[in-house]
């Protein structure tokens, strides 16, 4: 018999589907931490194999173009799948293409093993979602959503002290090696715990009575097919700000350690010093995600207004970044940076738990995805414009940019998607 206090006991004491989110998250972070390893590497590697920074920016559109392609074929390889299955083929894939970025030679090989990382790294945000849809009611999905979105901004914070101890203590080499090795264990870890709510042993009867409560799915009902999906106002409603949006959080992830390096001129033991501080921030935009629609909603506001004022607030809070032109220091472009780290996380929780909230829980990856494919080409246009104008203007007209696409996509949101969530959805 456990002792009181017992931490195993603890966690026994959780209930199954937050421990599978927590399963989730950690992928999550895993995944980030796998494809942030390069911007931390990237001011070495560009006096490596002698990149400009147009040189670089063609090796992040390869890892874009094969991730914005790869979305919305792997949500459907997820509902074709299950999430078990295809979760875990996607994992082991992108463990073995960050593994194999220690092989490059120069910027050609460095784009190709980006793009092969892109294209399975594509699968975690669609699969975390369909994940939520399938073990969680509504009331819970923005906290669920909000949970396992905070991993993408873990595994960016932690990616600087790490992969800066992995080049320091060996090489660039051996980062990769480490990030990529941490996610096949992940990988085996996820294909050993995750079940479906059908088919898990250790799922009682009173918390599968808590997973359909008030879930009012037509499960008669024909998934919808990607042409149903794209004549969806629904749809649009949340693939156009995505678009508008994701551009923020790409140019943070790839580009801080590069603008504090070539505008601030911070060596390596620096970057690892200041760059995780905005993805620290982005954890707490992430909880916000998660609890501001569900304070609201105690209020009396509907579902799907309460993601749209999260949403709006996450865009206003931008102007925040906008303002970097301003700074007089590392120190204040850092604080500016966790601002937007801190919104770009609140509006995109709020996005990403829309689509389980319009969308059957059989089509929700494939509706995932192809929001995603839609957020991915705007972030892969705005690093074009990074690559094509960073040198010669500077940053500071660019992270203007990305608060003002911010507030249009607010826009476009009220005024694109109707406050209807899926067929008899209740709150």
């Amino acid at each position: 018999m456990s002792a009181p206090g017992n931490p195993r006991r603890g966690w026994r004491s959780v209930p199954l589907r937050w421990r599978l989110i927590a399963l989730v998250t950690l992928g999550t972070i895993l995944n980030y931490l796998a494809r942030s390893t390069l911007s931390v590497a990237a001011p070495q590697l560009k006096t490596e194999f002698g990149m400009s920074t147009e040189d670089y920016s063609w090796v992040v559109l390869a890892f874009q173009a094969s991730y914005t392609v790869m979305q919305t074929v792997a949500g459907s390889v997820l509902d074709l799948l299950g999430t078990r299955l295809g979760f875990f083929l996607f994992a082991v894939g992108w463990a073995l293409a960050n593994m194999a970025h220690a092989l490059a030679t120069g910027w050609p090989s460095l784009a190709l093993f980006r793009a092969l990382l892109g294209a399975s790294e594509a699968a975690a945000i669609p699969a975390g979602a369909k994940t939520v849809s399938e073990w969680f009611p509504p009331r819970e999905r923005s906290l669920a959503t909000s949970v396992f979105q905070m991993g993408t901004s873990v595994g960016n914070m932690i990616a600087p002290p790490l992969v800066a101890f992995c080049i320091l203590a060996w090489n660039w080499q051996a980062a990769f090696i480490v990030t990529g090795g941490l996610s096949l264990v992940w990988a085996f870890l996820w294909y050993w715990g995750y079940r479906s709510p059908a088919d898990h042993p250790a799922l009682s009867e009173d918390e599968r009575a808590a997973i359909i409560e008030t879930r009012g799915e037509d499960v008669t009902a024909k998934p919808a097919t990607r042409g149903d999906l794209l004549r969806s106002r629904s749809f649009w409603g949340i693939a156009v700000p995505k678009f508008l949006a994701e551009p923020a959080w790409q140019t943070f992830n790839f580009f801080i350690p590069l603008y504090l390096v070539s505008v601030w001129k911070l060596d390596l033991k620096s970057i690892a010093l200041w760059a995780w501080m905005p993805f620290l921030a982005a954890d707490f935009g992430s909880l916000a995600a998660g609890v501001l629609p569900s304070w609201l909603m105690k209020r009396g506001v509907p579902l799907v207004a309460s993601r749209k004022i999260t949403m709006t607030i996450g865009a206003m809070c931008m102007i925040g970044p906008a303002c970097i032109g301003f700074a007089g220091s590392p120190g204040v472009a850092i604080i500016l940076f966790c601002i937007g780290g801190f919104a770009h996380q609140m509006l995109s929780g709020a996005l990403v738990t829309l689509c389980s909230d319009m969308f059957d829980s059989r089509t929700v990856g494939t509706a995932t995805g192809m929001a995603g494919t839609s957020a991915w080409v705007g972030g892969m246009l705005f690093t074009l414009l990074i690559g094509q104008s960073a040198d010669a203007w500077g940053y500071d007209p660019l992270f203007a940019a990305l608060a003002a696409l911010d507030l249009l996509a607010a826009v476009v949101l009220w005024s694109l998607l109707r406050a209807t969530p899926r067929t008899g959805l209740r709150v």
